[in-house]
C-alpha cells in the first residue's frame, strides 16, 4: 500500500508538472526568439533615417559601425543595385521588401529581418539583417534546466510527503495485522494501540474489544468444563463405594481400577481447563515410554478377553515429549479404543513406540477393515461413537509440535501414526 501511494503521488506529480512545464518551456523559447528578433529589428530600424537621406559613404560607414557593434550581419540593398555591408544574396524576402513591405522570414540558420526604406530619389532601399539561431535560443537551455530541476525537486518533495502520509496509514494497519496473527496463535493478551485515522482507531478498538470478549468467553467455557468435570466426582465416589462392596475381590479390584482411571481422566480435564486459562502456563512434559506402556498394559486385559493378539514394540525410555501425561494417556486410550470399537473381536493389533528425528513416533496398526472415509473429520463416525478420538489425538499432536497421519497397512488394516515433538530445551 505504501509503495502504491508513492507511485500514485509520483504519477500525479509528473503529469501535473508536464502539463505546466511543457507549455512554460515552449513559452520561454518563444519569448527568447521574440526578444532577439525585436533587438535585431530595432538595430536595423536605426539605419532607416541614414539610408533614406544620407550620402552613400555615410551609409556605408554607419552600416559597418552597426555590424561591429551588434555582431550580426547587416546588408543594405540600394535601388541602383549597390550592396553595402555584409555580402548577401537577394532573397525572396528582399525582393518583397523592395516593393515597400517590411517582413520577417525564417532561414535555415536563423531568422531574416528585412525593412523597406522609402525616401531615396531612385526608389526604395532594403535593410536586411539575420538573427543567428544561437541568439534566438540564448538562455533557453539554462531556463529549461532550471525548470527541469524545479520539476524534479517538486516530485521528490511530493514523494517524501506521500511516504510520510502512507506511513501514517500503513503502520496502524500493519500493527492490526500483527495483533490479529498473534490472536490467531492464541496470544489472547495481544492488544492494538489505536493510532492513525479515525476509521483505523475504531477498528483497533473493535479488535481489542473482540480479544477481550474472546478471553471472557474462553474463561467461562473452561470454568464450565472444570465445573462439569468436578460434578462427576460425586457419582464416581458412589461407584467406588459400590465397587468396594463387591464380594469377589477380583471383580472389586477390576472395577476399582476402572474407577481410578476414570477419576484420573476427570482430574486431567480439570487440570487442563485450569492450565489453559492461565496465560503464564508453559508446555507440559511427559515420558512417552512410561505412559504408552501403562496404557497398553491396561488395554491388554480387554484384548485378552476379546481374543486379540497384542504386539508391543516399546523403545526404552525415557522418551520425553511436549504433551502432558494425562493428555497423552487420553490419546493412547482414544487410539486403542478405536481399535476395539471398529474391528471385530479376535482382530490383532500392534503398538510401536520409537524415537524419531523430530521427537517420538507412536504407531497403532490393526488388521481390521481399515479406516472409513472421512474418519479424520471431527464428530464423524461410522460406528455410532462420538467421532472425537482421532481429533483428540490430532490436537494433542499439534499442541506437542507434531502431527497425526492416517494410512492403510499391507493387509488393508488401519495404521495411525502419531508424531510428538520433543519438549523445549
Amino acid at each position: 500500500m505504501r509503495r502504491r501511494l508513492a507511485l500514485l503521488v509520483a504519477s500525479v506529480s509528473v503529469l501535473t508538472l508536464i502539463a505546466f512545464l511543457v507549455p512554460l518551456a515552449l513559452l520561454v523559447r518563444t519569448v527568447a526568439e521574440d526578444r532577439a528578433t525585436v533587438r535585431a529589428t530595432a538595430d536595423a530600424q536605426s539605419l532607416v533615417p541614414v539610408v533614406g537621406t544620407a550620402e552613400l559613404d555615410t551609409v556605408r560607414i554607419t552600416v559597418e559601425q552597426l555590424v561591429a557593434e551588434s555582431g550580426r550581419p547587416v546588408t543594405v540593398f540600394l535601388p541602383d543595385g549597390t550592396v553595402l555591408g555584409a555580402p548577401a544574396p537577394r532573397t525572396p524576402a528582399v525582393a518583397l521588401a523592395a516593393r515597400g513591405q517590411s517582413l520577417t522570414a525564417e532561414l535555415d540558420g536563423g531568422r531574416e529581418v528585412v525593412i523597406a526604406v522609402q525616401g531615396r530619389p531612385e526608389g526604395a532601399a532594403v535593410i536586411r539583417t539575420v538573427v543567428p539561431r544561437a541568439e534566438l535560443t540564448a538562455g533557453v537551455t539554462r531556463a529549461w534546466t532550471v525548470l527541469a530541476l524545479l520539476g524534479a525537486l517538486l516530485v521528490v518533495v511530493g514523494l517524501v510527503v506521500a511516504d510520510r502520509l502512507a506511513g501514517s496509514l500503513t503502520r496502524p494497519i500493519t500493527e492490526l495485522s500483527t495483533v490479529s496473527h498473534r490472536l490467531a496463535n492464541a496470544e489472547l493478551d495481544a492488544r492494538v494501540e489505536p493510532a492513525g485515522p479515525a476509521e483505523l482507531r475504531e477498528v483497533a478498538g473493535a479488535l481489542n474489544h473482540l480479544a477481550g470478549r474472546i478471553q471472557v468467553l474462553l474463561r467461562e467455557e473452561r470454568e464450565q468444563v472444570a465445573d462439569l468435570s468436578h460434578r462427576l466426582r460425586t457419582p464416581l465416589t458412589a461407584l467406588r463405594l459400590e465397587a468396594e462392596s463387591l464380594r469377589d475381590p477380583d471383580d472389586a479390584a477390576r472395577v476399582t481400577a476402572a474407577v481410578d482411571g476414570l477419576e484420573r481422566a476427570v482430574s486431567g480435564l480439570i487440570r487442563e481447563a485450569r492450565w489453559r486459562s492461565s496465560p503464564a502456563a508453559g508446555r507440559a512434559v511427559s515420558d512417552a515410554a512410561a505412559v504408552v506402556g501403562e496404557r497398553v498394559a491396561f488395554w491388554s486385559v480387554l484384548a485378552e478377553d476379546t481374543g486379540r493378539r497384542v504386539t508391543l514394540d516399546l523403545a526404552p525410555g525415557p522418551l520425553p515429549v511436549g504433551v502432558a501425561a494425562d493428555e497423552l494417556a487420553a490419546v493412547v486410550d482414544a487410539l486403542l479404543g478405536n481399535v476395539f470399537a471398529h474391528t471385530p473381536d479376535g482382530t490383532p493389533f500392534a503398538v510401536r513406540l520409537a524415537a524419531d528425528t523430530d521427537g517420538v513416533l507412536l504407531t497403532v496398526a490393526d488388521e481390521g477393515p481399515g479406516l472409513p472415509a472421512g474418519a479424520a473429520r471431527r464428530g464423524s463416525s461410522g460406528a455410532g461413537s462420538t467421532g472425537l478420538g482421532l481429533d483428540i489425538a490430532d490436537r494433542a499432536a499439534r499442541a506437542g509440535g507434531g502431527h497425526l497421519e492416517l494410512g492403510t497397512g499391507p493387509g488393508g488394516g488401519a495404521v495411525v501414526r502419531l508424531r510428538l515433538g520433543s519438549p523445549p530445551g
